[in-house]
């Protein structure tokens, strides 16, 4: 038996190379490294090794207009069409009428039904849980992780160093809100994670900064995440457990073109790193995600 890193990394497509996308710039050595050398980019066929397996799956699903978080990340997180469901791509929070699954339904629960265990790692500042209560609008990931009974991580678990807050290195905790914690390096929350992944099957972690770099247009703004992010994922590559299997998928698109401020009908990419890797055979939408999960756990 294997554990697995799950990285939801907010809004990035697999576009053309080119100044307007600051995904496919050769700087980014992890992405190379996830991606056969490839790098972060469009292309037509999955890369796939004994350790590696990189393809673009289709974040559309089936359904007219661009793709929203709130219907791409229930789909991602369940195996389920969400936005076919609903009859339209719907965000950034769950819509009503697809709540349930993934109340009943998520990623989480079939681990758990499957005898696996699995935990968010994200931590929340206080403001976000008395606003999420006051209006019952959890995101998807949170109320996935709520609906299977998981406490969610606080200001305590990030100052234990057993949590990671959604911006990784803890500067907006500190400088925005005042609390008391260090700004930390991508490095060292890359080692929080994988330390508390010995603990679990199934580890989670979301980063929505890419999300909003590409809303942003900015350049120097994309750029500056891109780099903590590229620094997380190589200290990732770098020190997971052999038996520790990375999983990196997102929602939709968007930081891979910068000519927009919208999210994009880009195919977004999936990328296994580690055991198992080998034995992947099919994953042509985001709904394959949970499976995949699943068949590595095995």
């Amino acid at each position: 038996m294997m554990g697995v890193i799950f990285l939801f990394i907010d809004g990035i497509g697999l576009g053309k190379p080119g100044p307007e996308n600051p995904l496919s710039d050769v700087k980014w050595e992890a992405f190379k490294r996830l991606t056969g050398g490839e790098g972060l980019v469009g292309h037509k066929s999955p890369v796939q090794s004994r350790n590696l397996f990189f393809t673009g799956v289709d974040a559309t699903l089936g359904v007219n207009g661009l793709p929203q978080s709130g219907t791409g990340q229930a789909s991602l997180f369940t195996g389920k069409n969400a936005a076919k469901i609903l009859g339209r791509h719907f965000g950034p929070y769950p819509h009503s009428a697809i709540r349930y699954l993934l109340e009943e339904e998520s990623l989480f629960h079939q681990v758990m039904d499957a005898g696996f265990r699995p935990h968010f790692i994200n931590a929340y500042p206080e403001i976000f849980f008395k606003t999420m209560t006051e209006r019952n609008r959890w995101t998807c990931t949170t109320l996935m992780a709520k609906s299977v009974g998981q406490n969610l991580n606080g200001l305590e678990q990030v100052q234990e160093g057993r949590s990671i807050t959604a911006g990784m290195i803890q500067h907006a905790w500190r400088e925005k809100l005042n609390l008391d914690v260090e700004e930390i390096t991508p490095e060292i929350a890359a080692d929080r994670l994988i330390e508390v992944s010995d603990s679990y099957d199934l580890v989670m972690y979301e980063y929505y900064l890419t999300d909003k770099a590409g809303h942003s247009k900015s350049e120097a703004t994309s750029y500056e995440i891109l780099s903590v992010l590229n620094r997380f994922l190589s200290r990732i590559l770098d020190r997971k457990r052999p038996d520790t299997t990375m999983v990196l998928s997102s929602d939709h698109g968007n930081l891979e073109n910068l000519a927009v401020k919208t999210h994009t009908r880009n195919p977004v990419p999936l990328i296994i790193s580690g055991t198992g890797a080998s034995e992947i055979k099919r994953a042509e939408s985001i709904m394959d995600v949970p499976a995949v999960i699943l068949q590595l756990l095995q």
